[in-house]
């Protein structure tokens, strides 16, 4: 069994945000796959699933992701460092980047420290998807600009990034 868990904010309101990328990477991947996604109240998520996949939409708030995880890692006693496949957006990253890792640090990613924290391990595999856009941070603030929609231009290039995303979750 292996759990792909993007990462985002539950509502509408947030739906093209920088900081739902991992959400948004997911839906691609689920339309792609022919897969749709159902609430599961006990693990905090919303799941679509494979006959060994778990892919996960946690429904905590971003800041508190590591919740839902955990719920699932010990409901299915899953070992992070084979099992988990985060898929998180990076503000540190140019906007279209894409870097995949087997393990790592939060990086300043609360979503990412929130699950270490309920974890208790930095084992596992993160796509990071780049989403800075250095003129629109700086005028915006960091708080606002993860929270910020994707400008036009940035849309435009989505599709592109959501291809490259679905190939290397699909290879995991």
């Amino acid at each position: 069994m292996k759990l792909i868990i993007g990462f985002g904010n539950p509502g509408r309101e947030y739906n093209f945000t920088r900081h739902n990328f991992g959400f948004l990477a997911l839906d691609f991947y689920a339309k792609i796959h022919n897969l749709a996604f159902k609430s599961e109240p006990k693990f905090f998520a919303d799941t679509a699933r494979t006959d060994d996949i778990i892919f996960v939409k946690p429904q905590t708030f971003y800041n508190r992701v590591g919740e839902s995880v955990a719920k699932l890692v010990k409901f299915y006693k899953l070992d992070p460092a084979s099992d988990i496949l985060i898929v998180c957006d990076d503000f540190d990253l140019p906007f279209g980047t894409l870097r995949s890792r087997e393990q790592g640090s939060s990086a300043g990613n609360n979503g990412l420290k929130s699950t270490v924290d309920h974890l208790k391990t930095t084992q596992f595999h993160r796509l990071r998807l780049g989403t800075n856009n250095p003129l629109l941070r700086k005028t915006l603030g960091d708080v606002d600009f993860v929270l910020s929609k994707f400008t036009p231009e940035e849309r435009e290039e989505l599709p592109n990034i959501l291809t490259e995303a679905e190939k290397i979750i699909t290879k995991f």
